[in-house]
């Protein structure tokens, strides 16, 4: 198995970057099986994870402000929702410039590599 450790120290933004295991199975005549697995290194997960449970009570918290007095304004609801979504869109945003980004050429590049 091979690993692949991100390397972040030259970078200014603060990225969450994940580590990559390159798995080789021999397959016989068939060739060689290659699996991808990655995941986000311990010390970057919590500012993920805490992004998403924030919007997460966000939302529900806006639900149930609407569900308990659906007869008052329904401004402070949607706008909850409204806040909670818009986190969450630029989350994701930041996640598809840096840790998908990262994954998918790091996949590319072991497509290229092995053909």
């Amino acid at each position: 198995m091979l690993k692949i450790i991100p390397h972040a120290e030259d970078t200014n933004a603060v990225k969450t970057l994940p580590i990559t295991h390159v798995e080789m199975q021999g397959a016989g005549s068939a060739g060689t099986r290659i699996t991808l697995t990655s995941k986000p290194r311990r010390i970057d997960i919590g500012g993920p994870y805490l992004i998403v449970i924030f919007c997460l009570f966000c939302i529900v918290g806006a639900s149930v402000l609407y569900l308990m007095n659906p007869l008052e304004s329904q401004w402070p609801s949607i706008s909850m929702i409204g806040i909670g979504l818009v986190i969450f869109i630029i989350f994701w945003l930041r996640m598809e410039a840096g840790y998908f980004d990262y994954t998918r050429k790091i996949r590319d590049y072991v497509k290229h590599s092995v053909k």
